[in-house]
């Protein structure tokens, strides 16, 4: 009668063998990433690249979660509180301050890998870039340091002009020093400035209105994921104004944009995937120092520039990463 019992319970351990081992097996680690606006393509393609350089495929070894603000930054601490609860391994936020700046006051704990343009130091994201410490790393990729050499390209399309409206987002935390950057930019070549803001799709339709009765020569619009949200309406606004202006993504030349000069957001979340992946495979953000993004873009639509009635000089021609003939 021992024998058998003992047989009964060895078969009863053998049969429950396969499911211990499944229970033991690591479940596929998942990604939570915001985003301040809409999906783009080519840059989710970028950021599921870099995690390909480490080794992740989606779906095959890595689950990805995604969330779109779609401009509404007021979302980013429901979106963060959401992705915590469902119990992410880490959290990407390419393109957005705001979004890693909700990650960081939700969590100590859980890695966040971000991009953003503005400097991560001073935003308190990081103690330093070459030692970030705590549960942060990622990207700056420096658009929120360009505008001098904005307004300087921008001047040589359209020497004639002397007034320029600057249209910001006020509800980006970027917003303040973009204005501080463009006023000092645009002193130094003997530009006045005009500010407009506007935080949603009605507040664009109006700042243009209000351009009727007092018109700039040019218009600079910040660099803002609401904006990229909107980027139809805010060419084709500047169209039917006649308004030659300059943005920070290639994404609006690409529709009719008459120009740009930023950093290469695509290549920008490549760098977040990769290190997301890193993350993955064992690094510790603390000892992850961000990546300063090096790769700029400088895009003229060349149809746009002829229908504005503007010659592009050959020296923005040549100097141009793209013409969009």
């Amino acid at each position: 009668m021992s024998t058998r019992r003992e047989f009964i319970t060895l078969l009863g351990g053998a049969a429950a063998w396969p499911i211990a081992a499944q229970a033991q097996q690591p479940t596929m680690p998942m990604i939570g990433l915001i985003s301040a606006f809409s999906p783009t393509p080519a840059r989710m393609a970028a950021f599921r690249q870099g995690l390909s350089e480490t080794g992740y495929v989606e779906g095959q070894n890595v689950a990805i979660e995604y969330r779109w603000a779609e401009g509404r930054y007021d979302l980013m601490p429901d979106l963060v509180a959401d992705l915590l609860g469902r119990r992410v391994t880490i959290i990407a936020t390419p393109g957005s301050a705001l979004a890693a700046r909700a990650a960081k006051a939700a969590t100590a704990v859980v890695p966040i890998v971000f991009g953003v343009a503005e400097d991560p130091v001073k935003l308190g994201l990081v103690a330093s870039l070459a030692r970030p410490g705590g549960n942060l790393t990622g990207v700056n990729f420096l658009n929120a340091e360009l505008v001098a050499k904005q307004l300087g390209l921008f001047r040589q399309l359209v020497p004639s002009a002397s007034r320029v409206a600057v249209l910001v987002n006020s509800a980006n935390i970027t917003a303040e020093r973009t204005l501080r950057d463009v006023e000092a930019g645009a002193g130094a070549i003997g530009l006045h400035i005009q500010v407009i803001t506007a935080r949603n799709s009605a507040e664009i339709n109006a700042a243009f209105s209000s351009l009727e009765s007092d018109r700039p020569d040019a218009l600079f619009v910040g660099g803002d994921g609401f904006f990229n949200s909107r980027r139809v309406q805010l060419v084709n606004l500047a169209s039917r104004h006649a308004l030659p202006a300059i943005y920070a993504e290639r994404i609006f030349p690409e529709i009719g944009g008459l120009m740009s000069y930023g950093s290469d957001l695509t290549d920008a979340f490549r760098q977040v995937g990769v290190y997301v992946g890193r993350i993955l495979k064992g690094a510790k953000p603390a000892d992850l120092p961000v990546v300063q993004s090096s790769k700029f873009e400088f895009v003229i639509n060349a149809q746009t520039a002829h229908m504005l009635r503007l010659t592009v000089p050959p020296s923005l021609l040549a100097a141009a990463d793209e013409v969009i003939e």
